[in-house]
Parts: C-alpha cells; sequence; structure tokens
C-alpha cells in the first residue's frame, strides 16, 4: 500500500450495512463514554459501527465505487461487522498512519484495512489478523518500451515507478533502482500512462484491475510476476485480542463456506486455492 500526503481525512460511512444488521445492533451497550461493547464483548469507539481505517483509492481491495466504499478488504471486514451486529464506517488516512498504529493508539479507528503486507517491522507497533491474501508484485510495462523484465529495465535505462512507502518500493530499491515515487496506485497507472515511467512496479491484484480496461490492456503487458511471499493481514491496536478473534473467525468462516471464494472472484479475479492465504496464525 501507498503514503499520500495532505490528504483531507475523510469519514465515509459503508453502505454495504443491511436492515437485518441495524435490527441486532441493539445487542451492543453504551459505556457512557460514547465507546460500545457488542455482544460478543468487542470495544468499539463508536457506538453501533466497527471504524475501519483505510487509504483511497487501492482497487481491487477499497476504493470509492458510485458514492460508495467498495472492495475486497470492505467485503471481508463486513462479514465482521456483521458478526458483531454492527454497520462498518470509514476513515480515510495516509498509510503511514497505518504502519505506526496512529489511529490505532488514538482510538479513531477499531482496525485498520489496507491492502497490507505482514512485516516484522510492523508487528512491532500493531497486531496482524490471520493472513487473508497472498500477494505478489508485478512489472508492468509500456508496450513500446522494448522491455521485456524487470531486469531490461535497468539494463535499458527506463524510468520504473512505485507507490511509496510500499513493499514493492522496497524489493525495487533492494534490486538496485532509485524508482519514481508515486503518492497513490493512480498517480502510478497516470506515470505509466504520461511516459513519466516506461516501467512500473505494484502489486499484482492493483494491476489485474488497471488490466479490465481495454485502453490499458492494448497500451501496457505484465512481463514479470514476482513471488516475494507477502501476505496481507488486517491489524488492531496492540492487545486488542477479542477484535483480533473476531476478524480471525470470520476469515475462517468465510473460507469454509464459500464467502471467500465468491469475494475473491467478485474483487479480485479466477480463484485459486492454492494461491489464496490459508487462516493460519501470522
Amino acid at each position: 500500500m501507498n503514503s499520500v500526503q495532505g490528504r483531507r481525512t475523510r469519514i465515509l460511512a459503508a453502505t454495504t450495512a443491511t436492515a437485518g444488521l441495524l435490527l441486532v445492533a441493539g445487542c451492543s451497550s453504551d459505556d457512557g463514554g460514547g465507546k460500545t461493547t457488542t455482544a460478543g464483548g468487542v470495544t468499539l469507539v463508536k457506538g453501533g459501527q466497527l471504524t475501519t481505517c483505510t487509504h483511497l483509492p487501492y482497487p481491487p481491495f477499497q476504493s470509492e465505487i458510485d458514492g460508495k466504499v467498495q472492495g475486497f478488504d470492505v467485503s471481508l471486514i463486513d462479514l465482521v461487522a456483521k458478526d458483531l451486529g454492527v454497520k462498518q464506517d470509514f476513515v480515510d488516512t495516509p498509510f503511514e498512519n497505518f504502519k505506526t498504529g496512529a489511529f490505532l493508539n488514538s482510538g479513531q479507528c477499531d482496525l485498520a484495512a489496507a491492502g497490507m503486507t505482514i512485516t516484522e517491522e510492523r508487528k512491532k507497533n500493531v497486531d496482524f489478523s490471520d493472513p487473508y491474501f497472498n500477494a505478489t508484485q508485478a512489472v508492468l510495462v509500456d508496450k513500446k518500451s522494448g522491455v521485456n523484465s524487470l531486469a531490461e529495465v535497468k539494463s535499458k535505462g527506463k524510468k520504473l515507478g512505485s507507490q511509496a512507502q510500499t513493499t514493492g518500493e522496497d524489493y525495487a530499491k533492494k534490486q538496485g533502482f532509485d524508482p519514481v515515487s508515486f503518492e497513490s496506485s493512480d498517480a502510478v497507472l497516470n506515470g505509466l500512462r504520461s511516459g513519466q515511467v516506461q516501467a512500473v512496479i505494484i502489486d499484482y491484484p492493483v494491476v489485474q484491475g488497471w488490466l479490465k480496461d481495454k485502453a490499458n490492456a492494448s497500451a501496457f503487458k505484465v512481463v514479470d510476476n514476482l513471488n516475494t511471499g507477502e501476505q496481507y493481514g488486517f491489524t488492531v491496536k496492540k492487545g486488542n485480542t477479542k477484535l483480533l478473534a473476531a476478524i480471525n473467525k470470520a476469515i475462517k468462516d468465510a473460507k469454509a463456506d464459500g464467502t471467500y471464494k465468491k469475494l475473491y472472484e467478485k474483487w479480485i479475479g479466477p480463484y485459486d486455492a492454492a494461491a489464496s492465504a490459508s487462516p493460519s496464525a501470522s
């Protein structure tokens, strides 16, 4: 995921909550300070809702579509909200807050869902859920560039772009690149379109989403798919074991009853059980 400097924080209400969720929201109790404890014993920062910190846009995991926040991450956390008897709301915030746990620690969010890779460094500041997605890095190039691999980006002197503060950018730097750093996934794609860069490295599911557009598919091609062993996880404030357990239960249940597969195919693409993250401890 990436970092956007100076983005105005916005609260965006999820519209995916059903009437059934509103009916069972009465299972929560207010502690007098605005916080709510659900029937499952999970304390929430705001009564009647599960507040999710995210960063927009990052399709297919989270983005605004027709004025609504939607995506793979959103759909999975909706399952958690349903189990807790509440609706999901969003806070859009720069990605560095996810890595430090700032918005979790300050009580502005219950959890963070932002297509975030589980790393040992990040575990120092937040607690991760079980992995819910296996991610690879893709190298997408302009078809006119004459580049057919990441190595050729360097050997042919082409410019490589990446998202700021991401594992893809870290990988590029470790390979000896000095990538042009863009603030968002949209900016990465625009950099490729405008010719500012001739190749980009970014999470493969993001590229899959881009290539669904015929204009992108005709102009760009994937030349490398790098298995960096990355897995995504949701995060909570350190020590928030009850919410973490609720998230892990929702992931496990979704995999068991076929919901995960349906959501994967809706938002990501063809489901490959061997490629999907198993609900083991992160």
